[in-house]
């Protein structure tokens, strides 16, 4: 097998995975609804960052020690569901402050602001807020990084320097992940029509809550009972 056969199956592999409905399409839609492109695509940069930081813990077998100790994964495992738990809380108790979508047309129509996710949309925040978002909520999934433990040795040509291969892999996914997440912040921009009113981006942010407390509280129960590799 050549690298480049092992990048294009790879890629059979990653694009179902990449498209899949989950947890990183729903954040940055909903950072696109309620805070504007610039935020979304922050959001989006930071989540392949922690992406990328897993394949290269992957690449160097630092994700092997996380998938032999039952305690370590558990714990890291524990540590996701609180901070989603958390997100969610935040996200559905900022619906209901007064005057966090002040800055929000009353209707459709209008632009997006560059409001930060639970904060008042009325000041200007930096993007990085955003970017670590993405990021924290990517690294504190251990399941990405037992992915890459799973895969990429099914992907290394010989005669290849494993580490370098690795990184190419991980490389090869953060640049599809986030082609993927730039489709769907772009439909969102082109959907602003509809989706730029107080009322969407309040439902947005109620639902998003919801289920990032639903699977916080999934996530921590699983862990908690034993289940936490079955998720």
């Amino acid at each position: 097998m050549t690298v480049l056969e092992a990048m294009l199956l790879f890629a059979l592999v990653a694009i179902p995975l990449t498209v899949m409905p989950g947890l990183d399409s729903a954040l940055v839609l909903r950072t696109a609804v309620v805070s504007g492109r610039r935020h979304a695509y922050a959001t989006a940069l930071g989540i392949n960052a922690g992406v990328l930081a897993w394949g290269v813990a992957a690449a160097v077998g630092a994700t092997a020690v996380l998938a032999a100790s039952e305690t370590a994964y558990r714990a890291l495992t524990l540590a996701g569901a609180a901070y989603l738990a958390w997100l969610g809380g935040r996200m559905l108790w900022s619906s209901f402050r007064a005057g966090r979508y002040d800055a929000l047309p009353d209707g459709a129509g209008g632009a997006l602001p560059d409001a930060l996710p639970g904060a008042a949309p009325v000041v200007e925040r930096s993007a990085w807020r955003s970017f670590a978002l993405g990021a924290t909520t990517n690294l504190l999934n251990p399941k990405v990084g037992v992915f890459y433990l799973a895969t990429i040795p099914q992907f290394l040509p010989d005669g290849v320097p494993h580490l370098l291969m690795g990184l190419l892999l991980a490389v090869e996914h953060d640049v599809l992940g986030l082609a993927w997440l730039a489709l769907l912040i772009n439909a969102a921009g082109l959907a602003k029509r509809w989706l730029s009113g107080r009322a969407i981006a309040r439902v947005t942010d109620r639902v998003t809550g919801v289920v990032l407390l639903a699977l916080g509280g999934r996530i921590g129960w699983n862990a908690l009972t034993g289940q936490a590799r079955a998720i």
